[in-house]
C-alpha cells in the first residue's frame, strides 16, 4: 500500500507550491485577470472576424471589379467609371471608395484614372492615379510612366521628369529604363531645364547604346547643342 502523502509534503510540492502562489494572485488580483482575459479573447477574436470581414469584402470587390473591367475592355469608360444606373452596377469610382482596403479597391483607382483620361478628364484621371498604391518590381513601372504622362498633359513637366525618373528607377531593365530616362529629359526640355535634360541624354547614350532610345538621345543633344 502506497504512503499517503502529508499535509507539508503536500504544499511542498513544486507544482502545488506554484498552484496555490497563482491562486492566491488570482484571488486578490481577480478583476484585473479577468479584465485581461476578456480583452485577449477580443481581441483575438476581433483579429479573425477581421480577417474574414477582409476576404468577404475583398470578394466582392473582385466581383464588381469584373464587371466594370468588362465596360473598360469595350471602351465604355462611363459606365467603367461610374457605373451602369440602369444595370445597377458598380464603377471603378464606387469600387475605389467602398473597398479601399482591398486589392480590387485599389486596382480601381488605376483603372479609374485611365477611364478618366480616356474621357478627357486630365485632372480626376490625376486624383484617381495618386491614391493608386504602385506594386513593387516591374509591374509598377507602367502605372509610374502612365502618372508621369499625365502630369505632361497637365503642363506640370518638372514633376512629369520626376515621375519618369521614379518609374525609370523602379525597376532597372534595358527597356523601360532608357524609355523612361528619355522621356524625362524631354520633359526637362519642355521645362526649360536644358542643363538636366542634357545629363539624361548623355546618360542613355553611355548607359544603354544599344536600346531604341540612343538615336533619340543623340538628337536630343544635336537639339540642346542649337540653344
Amino acid at each position: 500500500m502506497s504512503k499517503r502523502l502529508s499535509k507539508e509534503e503536500l504544499e511542498s510540492d513544486p507544482l502545488i507550491e506554484n498552484f496555490n502562489r497563482l491562486n492566491a494572485f488570482y484571488n486578490e488580483n481577480k478583476t484585473t485577470v479577468i479584465a485581461t482575459l476578456v480583452a485577449f479573447v477580443v481581441i483575438v477574436g476581433g483579429f479573425f472576424g477581421w480577417q474574414a470581414y477582409s476576404s468577404s469584402q475583398e470578394t466582392q470587390a473582385q466581383e464588381y471589379l469584373a464587371i466594370a473591367e468588362n465596360y473598360y475592355t469595350n471602351a465604355e469608360y462611363e459606365n467603367a467609371l461610374y457605373g451602369d444606373d440602369a444595370a445597377l452596377t458598380y464603377g471603378f469610382d464606387q469600387i475605389a471608395d467602398e473597398f479601399p482596403m482591398t486589392k480590387a479597391g485599389n486596382m480601381a483607382n488605376y483603372y479609374a484614372a485611365v477611364s478618366s483620361f480616356e474621357l478627357g478628364d486630365v485632372e480626376t484621371a490625376l486624383t484617381y492615379i495618386e491614391e493608386f498604391e504602385i506594386p513593387e518590381g516591374i509591374l509598377g513601372v507602367g502605372p509610374l510612366t502612365f502618372h508621369g504622362k499625365l502630369l505632361l498633359a497637365n503642363g506640370s513637366y518638372e514633376a512629369a521628369a520626376q515621375k519618369f525618373l521614379e518609374a525609370a528607377e523602379w525597376s532597372e531593365n534595358n527597356v523601360t529604363t532608357p524609355s523612361n530616362l528619355f522621356e524625362a529629359s524631354q520633359a526637362y526640355y519642355e521645362a526649360g531645364n536644358f542643363e538636366k535634360a542634357g545629363q539624361l541624354a548623355d546618360q542613355i547614350i553611355e548607359e544603354y547604346p544599344e536600346s531604341s532610345q540612343f538615336v533619340k538621345a543623340q538628337k536630343m543633344k544635336g537639339m540642346l547643342a542649337a540653344n
